[in-house]
């Protein structure tokens, strides 16, 4: 796997996590930067390269969070680097809206080309997961000339206030934000570790309690859209049973209702597919993407359908930022590397390491209660022993000592009880299991 040479690939803790120089840089965020951006780990990057970032005390950290599935190709990946650097040199923005550029025409081809479905196929950039949500929602709406939106249980969407609505999350999501935007309807999600009925029909139970309750509570000639992850991120990781993400896209087409999938976090390579939907076969009319489309640069794009795309009038989509050119150099560095490296293939790979070691934790540790994901995208959900009951603070405790030994961890869930993992694509199968090793002497620290 190509990785910045720069940066030896091995972790070294030379000062407490976080060190002193993070300290005080922490004390000057704070009098700084508004209290409401959250730090999880309050450890200062001066540096980052494939697997590992170094902070300003001189520590090297395995990366098993990827800026939240951003750095998908590693940090500094080569191709992006390069080819943002070459665009910086000759020019750093237009606005595409007013005079074009190849770069932005040449990200919206390999979108057309990489995403699901052999149908002709339209694309357009913006800046964020969010606004990629909100654009696409704002496709349907025109399209289908309807206006609700259906959603679903632990879904995360982004935090603009129509995404807020989509969200399912309170804390520290929406809390305190209302009201949010309107006819917007949450639906229960085909959840297998906490589906309450019988886990042998969940598919079943669970496309028929969906659409009895849009039938019942919108009515199916009302709805514009219907937003899933096919796995849910924020969520906890959530993979629904097989089957039943296909029943509802086949429920949607029947309908005439535009079925997006929000591969924001899941795609790009992540799930040991280029899209996570492809693993079904599920071929969405809409597919929002951001996170790992430009190896850490902001972009994120909807592409789908042409007649659904093209449906908008001129000028009802875009934005001054949206397919920054730089950004979009970035993405064709990032998606050029996807392809050579084979990534998808690497995150499959990823996916049996973590399986085997996250299954000898839980046989040794009985709170684990569900091992789930996909790909370089998995999780643990973590229980009172011998119950389902969420068990947030030693979720919290065993990624606070984890990261305490240099092992960057995020945690997720609707009940703060998911320990997540998303280490780059690149990272190298040494640095893997150390920090494996770590997130398992965590757990035996955490419960000794």
């Amino acid at each position: 796997m190509t990785t910045s040479s720069q940066i030896p690939q091995e972790r070294k803790l030379v000062t407490s996590i976080p060190g002193p120089k993070s300290q005080e840089l922490h004390q000057r965020t704070k009098a700084a930067v508004s209290a409401g951006v959250g730090i999880g780990l309050p450890v200062y990057v001066e540096r980052a390269g494939g697997g590992i970032l170094v902070d300003v005390d001189g520590n090297q950290l395995i990366d098993f969070g990827s800026g939240i599935a951003v750095t998908s190709v590693g940090n500094s990946a080569p191709k992006v680097v390069e080819k943002a650097k070459n665009q910086l040199d000759d020019f750093t923005h237009t606005c595409f809206g007013v005079t074009p550029y190849e770069e932005y025409t040449a990200v919206c081809e390999k979108l057309n080309e990489l995403t699901p479905g052999d149908h002709e196929k339209r694309s357009a950039l913006f800046n964020s997961g969010a606004e990629a949500v909100e654009n696409a929602i704002k496709i349907a709406r025109h399209h289908t000339g309807r206006t609700a939106v259906v959603a679903f249980d632990h879904a995360y969407h982004g935090r603009t206030n129509l995404t807020m609505a989509l969200t399912a999350k309170n804390m520290p999501y929406k809390q305190g934000f209302g009201p949010f935007a309107s006819d917007v309807y949450r639906m229960p999600m085909a959840y297998p570790f906490r589906w309450p009925g019988n886990p042998e029909t969940i598919v079943e139970d669970a496309f028929e309690a969906f659409t009895s309750a849009v039938h019942a509570q919108v009515g199916e000639q009302n709805v514009a859209a219907v937003i899933i992850e096919p796995i849910q991120g924020e969520g906890g990781f959530i993979v629904p049973p097989t089957g039943w993400l296909a029943k509802i896209a086949e429920w949607c087409r029947e309908n005439g209702i535009v079925f997006i999938a929000d591969e924001v976090q899941s795609g790009f390579c992540r799930t040991g597919d280029w899209f996570a939907c492809e693993a079904e076969g599920v071929v969405p009319d809409l597919i929002t993407t951001a996170k790992g489309i430009a190896g850490g640069l902001p972009l994120a794009a909807v592409t789908g359908r042409a007649e659904i795309m093209d449906a908008v009038h001129a000028s009802g989509l875009g934005g001054t930022y949206g397919g920054n050119p730089v950004a979009c150099a970035g993405a064709l560095g990032a998606i050029e590397t996807m392809q050579s490296e084979n990534l998808p293939a690497r995150a499959k790979e990823i996916e049996k390491i973590f399986r085997e070691r996250l299954g000898e934790i839980a046989k040794k540790h009985d709170v684990i209660g569900d091992i789930r994901g996909r790909g370089a995208m998995m999780a643990v959900e973590i229980v009172k022993p011998g119950t389902k009951e969420p068990d947030a603070d030693l979720t919290k405790k065993v990624a606070g000592l984890s990261n305490s030994e240099g092992v960057v961890t995020l945690t997720a869930g609707t009940y703060g009880n998911v320990l997540r993992f998303l280490p780059p694509l690149v990272i190298d199968d040494a640095l893997l299991g150390e920090g494996l090793d770590i997130i398992a002497a965590s757990f035996d620290s955490a419960l000794s």
